[in-house]
């Protein structure tokens, strides 16, 4: 187990809850618990967590026996907890069902992932960064070798992206994190539907901190985030936390002004120096090229209206089908 550093031995133990969101993980989740009990009472040993700090799993829809092992978990231990969604409502959307059933417990909350790929032995130095007066903190990746060479290069492009848009944005941050319980407090104002909680918590402020980590192999099963997922998610971040895509639609309409403006005075000389343009070949190439331009900027509009009529609508972001 890890040794924290800097907490002196007057330095305040916090009762913390760690919400674990699972969506067909029954290889993989009991592994899990254990593990993360064990780190726990090593935390509580060095007076970093008090011994009633507990794990809280979300099953978010599984079709498997996930929950029956969280019901397992649950009846071994009181310190392991369990949510059970009525249905798949999403990553961010367990994520936040966790933090908000448990802020009122708790007074620290870590969100990590079921599959142990999230380092562990790191709590410790996220606990004693908190003693230190720090209000979140976040689990910073800094080797993908698990991960393939193509999944590495996108993620080099989305988070660049992401902090050309929003200076803000903490690269190779992911959703493991710890935060006291007064920033999920602030968080559980935020009412929107399209929740980014990677651009939300920097955007809510207070003292933060970042441990680095190198990610590990998953322990059991397999990933649950295609290559599709991955985009989307990618493309749910872009859309619900910048505006800078509808920005970039009003600049490819000015460069389409440019180019029609040049298109024509390249005709008007032609045309007067006795050589006219023959053939439409060019003329086909530039309808085919403005039409794919307004196509695209139409779906990005399209996007945030999309995104708009989610939010007037009002729905509830999650539905806890049964507790542990």
């Amino acid at each position: 187990m890890s040794s924290a550093s800097g907490a002196g031995p007057a330095a305040k133990a916090f009762r913390t809850c760690i919400v674990i969101p699972c969506c067909n993980e029954q290889e993989v989740i009991g592994h899990t618990v254990q593990v993360v009990l064990a780190e726990l009472d090593a935390m509580a040993a060095q007076g970093l967590v008090t011994p009633d700090s507990y794990i809280c799993c979300v099953d978010d829809g599984s079709t498997d026996g996930t929950w029956q092992e969280v019901l397992r978990c649950a009846q071994g231990t009181p310190r392991a907890t369990g949510i059970k969604l009525s249905a798949n409502f999403g990553h961010p959307n367990a994520l936040v069902a966790g933090l908000f059933a448990n802020h009122h417990k708790a007074q620290v909350l870590i969100t990590m992932d079921a599959d142990l790929q999230d380092d562990v032995s790191v709590l410790a130095r996220m606990m004693a960064l908190h003693q230190q007066g720090k209000m979140v903190v976040y689990g910073v990746r800094t080797e993908r070798k698990v991960d393939v060479l193509p999944k590495r290069i996108a993620a080099w492009f989305y988070y660049s992206a992401m902090h050309a848009m929003n200076g803000r944005t903490i690269r190779g941050h992911a959703d493991f994190r710890s935060a006291d319980a007064r920033v999920i407090a602030d968080l559980e104002r935020f009412g929107e539907a399209n929740l980014y909680l990677r651009g939300l918590f920097p955007l809510i402020g207070y003292p933060s901190a970042q441990v680095q980590y190198e990610r590990r192999g998953r322990q059991a099963g397999v990933s649950k985030y295609s290559y599709a997922k991955l985009m989307s998610l990618a493309w749910q971040g872009i859309t619900s936390f910048t505006t800078t895509p509808l920005r970039m639609v009003f600049y490819a309409g000015l460069i389409m002004f440019l180019v029609a403006v040049a298109v024509a005075c390249w005709v008007l000389w032609a045309a007067i120096s006795g050589n006219p343009i023959q053939g439409w070949a060019s003329l086909a190439l530039l309808l085919a090229l403005f039409s794919a331009i307004n196509m695209i900027c139409l779906g990005v509009i399209g996007e945030y209206i999309g995104k708009i009529y989610k939010e007037v609508k009002h729905r509830p972001r999650y539905i806890i089908e049964a507790t542990a």
